[in-house]
């Protein structure tokens, strides 16, 4: 895996740097003397494994540059976020990164941020707003993450399976796009079939607790994939599927998305069969983008992270490379 961290590495550097013949050019002046630089960052919360080492990424790259970091965490709420990205621009901060935890209702706080001529980068989730209102977006391919998932599902249940989904935050990109990437490659397998779809907010005790009631119910004794958009999620639904007497990984086979270490813990121990990566060490990426900017550099308005798919075959050797 080392292998494949180096060349993650090295393509995001390689995209940062790409031209796209962008128009912002807000906020390129240097910081002048000693002074350093302040970076206002407005976090979507600590609901995963994954967005916890997203924060401590951003947090330890923040530090090993010697920036200042005024990190506010939004407790999964939007008008926390919006208050927080208010106040990096009363406080007159030089760049302003966000993480969206949904994709709409951004627009009138970014103007603000532009007509303060504090430039705003996106890391994770894109917000629906015109592209003059941020620098650069980046983070994974979403969609593509929902068609790997699919991919495996359909190899795995040789074409014809009764699916359950659990579904991220409501409104929010990565819940959005995997969803549809999910369906882009289930659609042409109509044996394929989703019997279900609920959200679990992207938390392992949402997951368990949506995942109890379905195999409570009639609709439940048909499923046999369980489609998660988070690891936490599935991890959730593995403690109700193991109390509801079913083998997890067996009984109901299992799909989701993030890469976490405890994913690789329940494809060692039989319990999940598939997870697919997102890498959540976006630190480098983000701060390499604000210093190119910063130089003059003009970036490319999507900057994407690769990722691969990882299977139980595969869980063992890698789990000792799993950094979060």
């Amino acid at each position: 895996m080392t292998k494949n961290w180096l060349f993650i590495g090295l393509a995001g550097i390689a995209l940062i740097g790409c031209n796209s013949g962008g128009d912002q050019t807000q906020g390129v002046a240097a910081t002048s003397g000693d002074k350093k630089l302040v970076v206002g960052f407005s976090q979507i919360g600590a609901e995963s494994a994954w967005r916890t080492a997203n924060t401590e990424s951003i947090k330890g790259e923040a530090e090993k540059r010697g920036v200042e970091l005024k990190f506010a965490d939004a407790q999964q709420k939007q008008e926390n976020q919006i208050k927080a990205i208010k106040g990096f621009i009363a406080q007159g901060v030089d760049v302003i990164a966000f993480a969206p935890v949904v994709e709409t209702g951004w627009e009138p706080v970014l103007r603000e941020a532009k007509a303060a001529n504090i430039p705003v980068f996106v890391s994770d989730r894109r917000p629906d707003v015109p592209e003059d209102l941020y620098v650069t977006f980046i983070g994974a391919d979403f969609i593509k993450e929902g068609e790997m998932a699919a991919e495996w599902a359909v190899k795995e249940m040789g074409g014809k399976a009764t699916i359950a989904e659990l579904t991220g935050t409501t409104g929010s990109a990565p819940a959005n796009d995997r969803a549809k990437g999910f369906r882009n490659v289930i659609g042409k397998n109509p044996d394929m079939k989703i019997v279900f779809t609920q959200t679990g907010d992207f938390t392992r005790s949402k997951g368990k607790e949506v995942m109890e009631a379905l195999l409570k119910s009639p609709q439940g004794k048909s499923v046999n994939l369980l489609y998660a958009h988070n690891d936490d999620m599935a991890l959730g639904a593995i403690q109700a599927i193991e109390e509801a007497g079913k083998k997890p990984g067996v009984d109901i086979k299992i799909v989701s998305i993030d890469g976490v270490k405890g994913a690789f813990e329940a494809m060692v121990a039989g319990k999940l069969n598939c997870t697919v990566e997102c890498n959540p060490l976006l630190g480098p990426f983000l701060f390499d983008a604000i210093e190119k900017h910063r130089k003059g550099e003009t970036l490319p308005k999507r900057t994407v992270v690769p990722d691969s798919a990882f299977d139980m075959s595969q869980a063992a050797a890698e789990l000792p490379n799993r950094k979060y």
